[in-house]
């Protein structure tokens, strides 16, 4: 306490008497200010590394057991944060009823610095008691080759005309390493987020419409705005229709996310700034993903990179509709959800080494097509609740449309009140910590020359 006392009146001191003392304290407040603020990461002096993955705060630490007899239990609604070590399999147990759907992905975050092949994944798969597989998913780093984050996911689903996994009792979601690359020895992180979805009322159809409009409107052309992008899922900053504007470096992912109702369709494009050499060609070089929900790979592109500028857009997909979930094959299959949606790009480390450290500007066009529609009709709630919701038919002013600034997006009141919360970027937060400042240090000098001034000194 005597340190932290004694810092302060210098301080004051140096502030009230001294000009340098002045910008010294900004900057001071600066580097506070821009280390807690979402969309940036603090890095130490020197450090070279692209900002790691932000895993959710509020995860509860979870061990993956070596087998079922040990499984630790996954409560939907709540994150969790783990570890894969080697080539073992990791278990933990799920309890479910015969009734909701249950949804797990698993986010894993390879070490910095650690060499892989194309090859290098994760693989999950959640079973039954009999060790009956009711869903299998497989991510692999790909031809990048680079240590980044990847996604993949687990179900049991109550589908009709399905035979397996469709009672209640005890299940397991399995995770483990595919075994292609090198480093396999090496723990990864986990981030492991449940879902639980309850029933639809009705039957319901299960017919997939085949037509839907897959032409590719025009890309937004209004003017970018500033929107740093969130380290995470957890922090992913929301926006809506809009041309939005960030600064990545090599080896970093940002995450966005995107409120996109029943009946509506999502388009993305994202735009890579030149760089100010030309020194070869990276393949890949950016990726864009986009993730449901309840973060289930929907679709993806990439771009490769001269130093010249490069685009490139998400396939056309489908509207989201409940029955989607009924379809063969992706992107159709994963869009059965209303909710927020997640777009993650990702810049290959491999542009540091032709192109330099960076930031590289990035600017992300979002387009949201279609009428929102009803949903479903659930009997009960989803856990976390809301997960499903973007409040657009709640009569308070949701649209299809929207301009760069969030207003009139797709989503209702909620969501854009998250997309305009998310849209408070680093500098407003900046001018408003230093406004502080300034009324602080004129006070405080306004009140030392008044007391010189009762009690001079010789």
């Amino acid at each position: 306490m005597g340190r932290r006392t004694g810092w302060r009146t210098a301080l004051r001191e140096v502030v009230a008497r001294s000009a340098v003392g002045r910008v010294v304290a900004v900057a001071a407040v600066f580097c506070v200010a821009s280390a807690g603020l979402p969309g940036t990461a603090a890095r130490a002096a020197g450090e070279a590394d692209a900002p790691a993955y932000a895993f959710d705060r509020s995860a509860r630490a979870v061990t993956a057991a070596d087998g079922t007899a040990d499984a630790a239990r996954l409560e939907p609604g709540v994150t969790y944060r783990s570890a894969l070590e080697g080539r073992e399999k990791a278990y933990y147990r799920l309890e479910l009823d015969d009734a909701s759907n249950a949804y797990v992905s698993v986010t894993a975050v390879p070490r910095p610095g650690t060499t892989l092949t194309s090859g290098d994944g994760v693989k999950v798969a959640v079973q039954n008691a009999d060790g009956s597989s009711c869903s299998y998913d497989t991510v692999t780093v790909g031809a990048s080759t680079d240590p980044h984050p990847i996604t993949a996911w687990g179900a049991r689903e109550i589908l009709a005309g399905k035979g397996l996994c469709q009672e209640a009792g005890t299940y397991f979601l399995v995770v483990e390493r595919t075994e292609t690359g090198t480093a396999t020895e090496q723990p990864w992180e986990l981030e492991l987020a449940p879902v639980s979805e309850p029933p639809a009322a009705g039957d319901g159809a299960t017919n997939v419409p085949g037509a839907w409009d897959s032409a590719t409107p025009a890309p937004l052309g209004a003017e970018p705005v500033d929107r740093p992008g969130g380290g995470g899922f957890s922090g992913a900053t929301a926006v809506g229709q809009g041309v939005w504007r960030d600064r990545i470096v090599p080896g970093q992912t940002l995450y966005y996310k995107v409120p996109v109702d029943w009946g509506q369709q999502l388009y993305a494009t994202v735009d890579l700034g030149s760089a100010d050499t030309d020194s070869g060609f990276v393949v890949p070089a950016l990726d864009l993903t986009v993730y449901n929900p309840v973060r289930a790979e929907i679709a993806g592109t990439s771009v490769g990179y001269g130093g010249t500028q490069k685009s490139t857009s998400l396939p056309p997909l489908p509207p989201v509709r409940y029955v989607n979930r009924y379809a063969p094959t992706d992107p159709a299959q994963s869009l059965r959800f209303a909710g927020f949606h997640y777009l993650a790009m990702y810049l290959s480390a491999h542009v540091a080494e032709r192109f330099g450290e960076g930031p590289y500007d990035v600017k992300l066009r979002v387009r949201i097509g279609g009428t929102a529609q009803a949903g479903p009709g659930y009997e009960g709630r989803s856990v976390p609740s809301g997960v499903f919701e973007t409040g657009a038919r709640s009569g308070r002013g949701a649209s299809a449309g929207g301009t760069a600034d969030g207003g009139g997006g797709a989503g209702g009141d909620g969501a854009m009140a998250a997309v305009a919360v998310g849209g408070i970027g680093t500098g407003s937060a900046l001018l408003l910590v230093l406004g502080v400042w300034t009324v602080t240090v004129r006070r405080r000098t306004a009140a030392q020359i008044r007391a010189n001034a009762q009690n001079p000194t010789a």
